[in-house]
């Protein structure tokens, strides 16, 4: 698994790519949506400062593919490790610190320097307590 992996970075990383098309993700604020809740089980942390990287393919007028990877603070203060849609991994505070991929929504507001986003996490029984919104940017330094 780890020649795999390796031969795939090798190839994704030799692909030429302009420098509008990697970015750099700054985490962020969370919002919960029950705060009494999140302080009772202490995951009510909602700053959370962390760094990341993202790359842009765009794959016409309407559609660029995403690939982030990247670290952060969370709610439970803890550091977790994310990569590709919003997978995560090491962080006692999600899915009791299991590896686990999870569909969120996302949505960003794009301008050619910055790009807001915006995440939802639902409440699910075992793997999220408290539901909650999640905030960060992407600097895009070749002006995206």
């Amino acid at each position: 698994m780890r020649i795999s992996l390796g031969a795939f970075l090798c190839a994704w990383l030799a692909v030429p790519a302009a420098a509008n098309d990697f970015g750099v993700n700054v985490y962020g604020l969370s919002r919960h949506l029950n705060r009494t809740k999140a302080r009772e089980l202490h995951v009510d942390n909602e700053f959370n400062p962390g760094l990341g990287l993202r790359y842009r393919v765009p794959r016409g007028e309407r559609l660029d593919w995403i690939f982030d990877t990247g670290f952060y603070r969370d709610s439970g203060r803890n550091t977790a490790l994310l990569a590709g849609a919003l997978t995560f991994f090491k962080s006692d505070t999600y899915n009791r610190g299991r590896a686990g991929i999870a569909p969120l929504p996302v949505a960003v507001w794009d301008t050619r320097s910055v790009s807001f986003n915006f995440v939802y996490f639902p409440k699910v029984r075992e793997v999220n307590s408290i539901a909650t919104i999640g905030f960060w940017l992407t600097l895009w330094p070749g002006g995206g």
